[in-house]
């Protein structure tokens, strides 16, 4: 059996399973239907631009909006110079933050241009200072997530990892992918692993989890210590539960396929709940582009939201979807 808790810098996680930070998905609609159906270890915002959060508000704000029951909770820095720090690392204590973790693994173009992500990985001196200045700053856990580097250079790999605990993080998120590689290519597996077989601290594997067996694989593969799930949480939000259950032996009080239609209603009520008017269509066809991967023709919901120019628009013509595919199974690769 699989270790079930795990403790990083003094947060104990249990079950060792992480929500991925990702940008306009990773916000408290979302956390809020995964812990629907829970277990979470920890939960995760979306990636915050260091330069910018000290002046976000936070009852108004979509990247800061939370509810109290949306914890413990990893606020994701992107941070590009080390003077940003000392504010954003304020606005994150006044926030309750119960862990902060340091993008290392974005690869868009604009970010990468400014220094931060994958440029800011590749950069010790100046990662270093970050590290130090935010750990000077809290008691709280910090954690980094990196990629695998820009080739398969296992041995450059390696040393990066144990740069990273030298610095004293206090736990490791890989994306077990290249630095520039697509979603669509297979992880890499193997190659984290490498990164437990170095490290003291704990390892955190991410990529290419769906369902049970792609995280038993995973783990047989890597011994990372925990998992952290990213596009498998939007497309099923209970996926948490499942691995929790058939991964990590957790008792779960039901363990029922739940109804696809009642859970992207769940998903559309909190958008409406929560976010101001103008910040909620788009999420939710951030949202319905993955939930609808659930359905042998998911694509003819995802349009139909797309085309959509109102939550109340979206909202009928998914009705109407799912009224046609009632009986419908979930694609068999996610259960």
């Amino acid at each position: 059996m699989f270790k079930r808790n795990l403790e990083i810098g003094g947060l104990k996680i249990s079950p060792p399973l992480f929500l991925a930070p990702m940008a306009g998905l990773t916000h408290s609609a979302l956390r809020q239907l995964i812990l629907d159906f829970g277990p979470v270890g920890l939960l995760s915002t979306e990636m915050l631009s260091a330069s910018s959060l000290p002046h976000e508000n936070s009852e108004h704000s979509p990247y800061l909006i939370r509810t109290q029951r949306e914890k413990p909770i990893s606020y994701q820095l992107l941070v590009f110079k080390v003077d940003q720090v000392e504010r954003a690392v304020e606005k994150l204590l006044s926030l309750g933050a119960d862990c902060i973790d340091i993008n290392l693994g974005c690869g868009a173009p604009k970010v990468v241009k400014k220094g931060g992500g994958v440029a800011l990985s590749h950069d010790p001196e100046r990662l270093k200072d970050i590290v130090k200045a935010i750990k000077a700053l809290c008691n709280l856990p910090v954690t980094v997530k990196i990629r695998l580097g820009p080739t398969p250079d296992v041995a450059s790999f390696k040393d990066r990892c144990l740069f990273l605990q030298d610095l004293g993080i206090d736990a490791l998120y890989v994306h077990a992918r290249f630095d520039k590689e697509p979603f669509a290519r297979p992880p890499k597996w193997e190659m984290a692993a490498e990164a437990k077989r170095v490290l003291s601290i704990p390892v955190i594997v991410n990529g290419g989890i769906f369902n049970s067996e792609d995280a038993k694989k995973c783990l047989d593969v890597t011994g990372a210590d925990g998992l952290m799930i990213g596009r498998g949480a939007a497309i099923r939000p209970w996926i948490f539960r499942d691995l929790a259950s058939k991964v990590y032996q957790f008792e779960v009080s039901n363990f029922e396929l739940p109804d696809l239609s009642v859970v992207w209603m769940n998903f559309f009520h909190y958008l409406e709940s929560l976010f101001p008017p103008e910040r909620r269509i788009g999420r939710l066809k951030e949202f319905t582009h993955y939930f609808s991967q659930n359905y042998a023709f998911g694509n003819r919901l995802a349009m139909a939201v797309q085309r959509s120019k109102t939550m109340e628009e979206a909202k009928l013509r998914a009705i109407e979807f799912f009224m046609k595919n009632k009986n419908e199974h979930q694609v068999n690769k996610y259960e």
